[in-house]
């Protein structure tokens, strides 16, 4: 874990990722509380849906521990913007041994539970943009983390970036 040497004047807010931010935002807000499907009916029916929406709210409840403990690890580092904080350290330990983005893992499991849960259409190709969406968001933050700490490549090339064992 080294110190972090960005310029001791923070950049805006533009400058590090705010635009990220409003659209993530954007995407929770469609997921949530945006149409389901098109026709507004269930993708299943009968038994197969009730264990699909009980399977849903213990994922979503995964997904959710999941980002709650990612957040608490990051500590002070913890920033709702994609550059890291002046000063920041590099975590590498608890969650973060096995999924560089466990916040963004956790906003994904909720984002495919929710899928479960409404078991609509357009909920599918939301969860799928919001996968999307945080491959394209990591790829940039990424980039500044490399530009913070040089070993982060090394961190890289052994640890799974959104999903743990699998990309």
């Amino acid at each position: 874990m080294n110190d972090n040497p960005l310029p001791s004047q923070p950049p805006s807010i533009f400058a590090r990722g705010v635009l990220y931010v409003v659209i993530q935002a954007l995407l929770l807000a469609l997921l949530f509380f945006g149409p389901t499907s098109v026709s507004g009916t269930r993708i299943w029916t009968g038994p197969l849906s009730y264990w699909l929406v009980w399977l849903g709210w213990s994922l979503l409840m995964v997904g959710l521990v999941c980002s709650v403990v990612a957040a608490l690890q990051l500590g002070n580092n913890l920033t709702p913007l994609p550059a890291p904080k002046i000063g920041a350290k590099l975590v590498r330990s608890g969650l973060y041994r096995f999924v560089r983005h466990p916040i963004y893992f956790g906003v994904i499991i909720i984002s495919f539970a929710w899928f479960l849960i409404t078991q609509g259409t357009l909920t599918l190709g939301y969860a799928c943009l919001i996968f999307l969406f945080f491959d394209i968001k990591s790829r940039k933050e990424e980039h500044w983390l490399i530009t913070a700490f040089p070993e982060y490549t090394q961190y890289q090339q052994r640890v799974s970036k959104l999903l743990p064992l699998i990309y």
